[in-house]
């Protein structure tokens, strides 16, 4: 062991078990550390330092592990101006920049820190007239000057909350053996308390909110404004069409009994659709009159049908380019508070990988491996509850219209 990095941290660091990720981080990558000043906050508000001094077997072994620390929110002690590299070309990098976390970061530039703007997973950090810009690779343009390594570059990890919510009460875990009712309630009062402090709240589902029955307590609760931005694909807007036009999905009705010919319903739907021009002319027209579509469009919320190499049609308002797709996504997304994943996969991984560590997430579904798997993708702020969203979602909708009537709540078994 010959090369040698004091690294500082500050913050909520036992709780929070920061400090115990980094030890065993340095241990489990082979390195040492010793602990020069470690400086414990007495009360709930008070923060903690620490100053520690890591050793590396070279100094390529040091820059692997201060790399992973860096994630964790530790900092080199005697940090200098972030360093830049000039990209050769669109959409090409310099060699060893930045790759940004999904946690708020700050670059210190010209002897100040400046915050990452919009700071997501898996992108660089230009800096642009003062200012420190993520930007995905598709954007990075000729001539931007590109972050490289991790000196200047400080990030700050989320911390338990000093105030229990529900979100500071549950743990990242994935289980089905949790309490649903209990926690339906406890999200309800999150929901409304955040539109209350005039927070965002932005709706990820798939198809199977459709076809489950759960369609109507989502149109409520876009119709009550408790849904500020949609993210969904070609299907479930197809669907929540069909369901209106022909009472199916998929060629099922309401009581799940597969209808004659319904197999071809949705492709009426879309025709119905294609026909008017748009979903908004449909409903000027009066062709369509309810549904998840309807009352996002009656609402004016933002609403994003990204489109797949699967879709039929596709209807008019879906974005069939996937990086323009994407774009809109992350635009749609700024300024969220909360974000509800329900019953999709692939559009729940897509979003977790836009969103900021401190948005509060929630990600139901019947199959545990999508929560596993956004969180193995970095969204370790992620909640996961397995449950059907067809029985989820109307209790939810029932809880926040019972909240918001101040009506007395009725004992339930767990």
């Amino acid at each position: 062991m010959s090369e040698i990095a004091d690294i500082e941290m500050q913050g909520h660091l036992i709780d929070s078990q920061m400090m115990t990720r980094v030890l065993d981080k340095i241990m489990d990558m082979g390195g040492e550390f010793e602990i020069k000043n470690f400086q414990i906050g007495q009360k709930k508000n008070d923060t903690s330092y620490v100053q520690i001094t890591v050793t590396g077997e070279d100094e390529a072994h040091l820059d692997r592990i201060l790399l992973e620390l860096h994630a964790l929110g530790a900092r080199l002690v005697e940090m200098e101006d972030v360093k830049t590299g000039v990209s050769p070309g669109d959409m090409v990098v310099p060699r060893g920049f930045y790759s940004t976390t999904n946690h708020p970061t700050y670059v210190r530039y010209q002897g100040s820190w400046v915050e990452v703007e919009h700071n997501h997973m898996d992108c660089q950090v230009v800096l642009q007239d003062g200012r420190a810009i993520c930007t995905p690779i598709g954007h990075i343009k000729k001539g931007d000057r590109v972050v490289i390594g991790t000196s200047g570059v400080k990030v700050v990890p989320p911390e338990r909350p000093r105030v229990k919510t529900f979100f500071g009460f549950m743990s990242n875990e994935v289980s089905s053996e949790r309490p649903s009712g209990e926690l339906v309630r406890q999200l309800a009062a999150e929901i409304v308390q955040t539109k209350k402090a005039g927070g965002k709240i932005a709706v990820v589902c798939g198809p199977a909110l459709v076809h489950t029955g759960a369609a109507p307590a989502l149109a409520r609760l876009i119709r009550d404004g408790y849904v500020d931005v949609l993210l969904a694909g070609n299907a479930v807007a197809v669907h929540d069409i069909e369901r209106q036009l022909f009472g199916t999905s998929l060629g099922m009705n309401c009581q799940g009994n597969a209808i004659s010919g319904g197999h071809r319903n949705h492709l009426y739907a879309i025709s119905e659709i294609m026909a008017s021009g748009s979903i908004k002319n449909a409903i000027a027209e009066g062709k369509l009159k309810g549904g998840i579509m309807y009352e996002a469009t009656q609402k004016g919320i933002a609403y994003i049908l990204a489109g797949s190499i699967r879709d039929d049609g596709p209807l008019p308002e879906v974005i069939t380019d996937t990086v323009k797709a994407k774009d809109a996504m992350d635009q749609a997304l700024r300024g969220v508070d909360m974000t509800i994943m329900l019953g999709t996969m692939l559009h729940s991984i897509a979003v977790g990988n836009l969103l900021p560590s401190y948005v509060k997430t929630i990600c139901v579904d019947i199959n545990p491996s999508t929560v596993t798997k956004l969180m193995d993708r970095g969204s370790a702020q992620a909640i996961g509850l397995v449950t059907d969203i067809g029985i989820f979602l109307p209790r939810l909708a029932e809880e926040i219209e019972r909240l918001e009537s101040g009506a007395e709540e009725k004992e339930r078994p767990c």
